[in-house]
């Protein structure tokens, strides 16, 4: 049983309307700093971890 799975991808409903808002709003599971390009994961990007090592486990 069971379904073979390659990967995950993050995406949700409101990702189609990221064009429309352009450098405007942020998205994404990583946060970026332009001034210094320093990149912070956000919670999400946390969240997103733990699932992938988890193989979906908290799903």
């Amino acid at each position: 049983g069971g379904v073979p799975l390659a990967g995950y991808f993050v995406w949700s409903l409101m990702d189609n309307f990221e064009w429309a808002f352009g450098y405007t709003k942020r998205f994404g599971i990583v946060y970026i700093d332009y001034p210094t390009q320093r990149r912070i994961i956000k919670d999400s990007g946390y969240w997103y971890r733990d699932t992938i090592a988890a193989n979906g486990g908290s799903l």
